[in-house]
């Protein structure tokens, strides 16, 4: 199950590169095996992250601090394009990001991240611009707060600006649940459609069922 959202004040790192695709976030060789989960969070953006050496790269934002312990990424535009590799996203929440604000995603990482516990929020390009130069002006030391009941980010300066988002995806979120927990929720609709449906439609039960 994914872990609940509901607000985060935290450190943000801008990759403000256009077309990021899974397989920059992670390569498909680290996914290859029974035990990926859990061996990712040190994996991911790697080819950005490290030297041909293994060495850490010194100009990747990631490596640096306070940037290091960033929780939230503002990316350029479709991020997460590419394969529909659901390990990008694995990657991202074992290395601690739990919030992704950037004007466009890649539709199937976006689907992935909900189903995660990460938000992926999509708002103006213009807005994503403003908020990775006022991370960059305080070098990282100004928090960005994301709040998801309230539908609102707040930049290091205190300016507050709104992002929609999903209903169900947002339920789904604050609650910690996936799709199929969220379905589940409405058991007893689903119980009331199907006796109404069979009544009215038995042989296709039956045909189903051939023991009935």
């Amino acid at each position: 199950m994914p872990k609940p959202f509901n607000k985060l004040t935290a450190i943000a790192a801008p990759i403000m590169r256009s077309n990021i695709d899974t397989d920059v976030i992670i390569r498909i060789e680290r996914l290859v095996g029974n035990s990926v989960r859990g061996t990712l969070g040190r994996w991911a953006f790697g080819s950005l992250r490290y030297l041909p050496d293994g060495s850490e790269n010194p100009d990747f934002v990631l490596n640096r601090e306070p940037y290091r312990h960033a929780e939230v990424l503002i990316t350029g535009p479709n991020f997460g394009c590419g394969s529909s590799r659901e390990g990008a996203v694995w990657s991202l929440q074992e290395m601690g990001i739990r919030a992704i604000i950037g004007c466009s995603f890649g539709d199937i990482f976006f689907a992935n991240c909900f189903q995660n516990g990460i938000l992926p929020i999509i708002i103006d390009k213009e807005v994503v611009d403003e908020l990775a130069a006022e991370v960059q002006a305080t070098q990282g030391a100004g928090g960005i707060s994301v709040d998801l009941e309230a539908q609102t980010i707040t930049s290091p300066s205190g300016r507050q600006r709104s992002f929609e988002i999903d209903p169900r995806r947002r339920e789904g979120l604050l609650r910690g649940l996936d799709e199929v927990s969220l379905t589940l929720r409405r058991n007893d609709e689903i119980k009331a459609f199907q006796a109404a449906d069979r009544a009215v439609r038995p042989w296709i039960y039956s045909a189903a069922n051939p023991h009935e």
